[in-house]
């Protein structure tokens, strides 16, 4: 297994490539093609050695088709090829969606160790934190929110893994465009008065604007004190198309080929003022250039980062 997954990202775009352009706004079914994606991204950076990877997560390639991982082992030039060929598409995007999994899992232990009583992790896709964070096991009830389709494939590996679905995580079903976020949340167990951290890790660029500021605005009026919020996004002019450099037509159009488009981006060097104007403080951005010399020096100094990608982390006012 180990071997498959040492040709990096390798195929799970080029497999799952049979959706048509013209067909990308359709309203998606199934699991998350992007959620697998994902998986593979956080699998084959796992298998590094402890001092050259930038995160760890030893469940990921569970979450990675089967049929990939094979045709990896059989054909590794081929997957190399095919990686390499990806890379020059989106350069630096990977090392940046690694350096996401590390930022954010580093921020969740630090408010586990701040008194964090719940996590809500939005368009959770096959997210595992909340079976590989030690402040999180037995001191934090975890409320994982996602599509129905991608729950049911999640939770199916959940079971296998561990034999039993965990105790301290709840599995909420939602389509975030036509369902109320509070309602499904308080029927689930949520409370608003408790201290919660709110993760949509990969998940505001694929809602339409009104559904991020309806998002935004039960998380800032239904958060207990000390509660916080923390996403990562595109700048607009990615989303809009007003920014042509190469590497941003090929994420919008890969995004639409995997039947997930691109839909909301913040407003260029405005996210201060745009999460200000939505109720939050003490906001924090995080750069591609921040990340890049948080985590990618040592062994890691060559490797690229997208500065597309940010992260920022804001309060709730109390």
């Amino acid at each position: 297994m180990s071997a498959a997954l040492k040709t990096e990202c390798l195929v799970v775009c080029m497999m799952d490539n049979d959706i048509e352009p013209e067909k990308s706004g359709l309203k998606r079914s199934g699991p998350s093609k992007m959620a697998a994606g994902m998986a593979m991204q956080r699998a084959h950076e796992s298998q590094k050695p402890e001092d050259e990877r930038i995160c760890c997560d030893p469940y990921a390639f569970r979450f990675v088709e089967p049929a990939i991982l094979q045709y990896a082992a059989a054909h590794p030039k081929e997957a190399q090829q095919k990686y390499d060929e990806m890379e020059e598409l989106f350069p630096g995007l990977g090392n940046s969606i690694r350096a996401r999994v590390r930022y954010f899992d580093d921020f969740v232990e630090k408010m586990c160790g701040d008194g964090l009583e719940q996590l809500v992790v939005l368009g959770a896709g096959y997210d595992t934190r909340a079976y590989r964070l030690k402040g999180l096991k037995g001191n934090v009830r975890v409320f994982e929110v996602d599509h129905p389709d991608t729950q049911a494939f999640k939770t199916g590996k959940i079971r296998e893994i561990f034999g039993a679905l965990p105790d301290h995580v709840v599995y909420v079903l939602i389509d975030f465009e036509s369902e109320d976020l509070r309602d499904r949340l308080v029927a689930n167990g949520y409370s608003p008065a408790k201290k919660t951290l709110f993760l949509l890790e990969g998940l505001i660029m694929y809602l339409p604007p009104e559904a991020v500021d309806e998002t935004l605005a039960f998380i800032r009026n239904h958060s207990g004190p000390g509660s916080a919020i923390l996403f990562d996004y595109y700048p607009l002019s990615l989303v809009d198309g007003t920014d042509t450099r190469p590497i941003a037509a090929n994420i919008r159009y890969f995004t639409r080929q995997q039947g997930e488009p691109l839909k909301s981006g913040i407003p260029d060097g405005e996210v201060e003022a745009f999460l200000a104007d939505r109720g939050f403080s003490n906001v924090r951005n995080v750069t591609g250039e921040d990340y890049r010399r948080m985590y990618f020096h040592g062994k890691n100094a060559g490797r690229q980062v997208c500065d597309l990608l940010s992260f920022v982390s804001a309060e709730v006012p109390i």
